[in-house]
């Protein structure tokens, strides 16, 4: 397998990984509710997320971010992950997916 095969197959387990995090909340994963801004795989295997939330105070924001990490350091081969979280720009409800915004009621 070359180097763009395995990162592109990293990438992948990495972004199916993300939409297995939920804000307990709000019934729909982070990645299609689009505080995910950015996936980075780099050579070594090692992770950088920008994340943001749905509000700066988000009460719960620490478990996410912690959650986020966990679950990407358990994946198979990823020797490190790094969660940065962001609040620029916003996040609004058009981040969020078209089936997101379904589930939500936003349609």
């Amino acid at each position: 397998m070359d180097n763009i095969d395995h990162l592109t197959e990293m990438y992948q387990l990495v972004t199916d990984t993300l939409k297995t995090v939920y804000d307990p909340e709000i019934p729909v994963n982070i990645y299609e509710l689009g505080l995910i801004y950015d996936v980075g795989v780099d050579d070594e295997d090692q992770v950088h997320i920008k994340m943001t939330l749905t509000a700066p105070s988000c009460p719960i924001a620490e478990g996410i971010i912690a959650e986020v990490q966990e679950k990407l350091e358990n994946i198979p081969g990823i020797k490190k992950a790094d969660v940065e979280l962001v609040f620029d720009p916003p996040w609004d409800i058009s981040k969020a997916t078209e089936a997101a915004r379904l589930e939500l009621g936003m349609m």
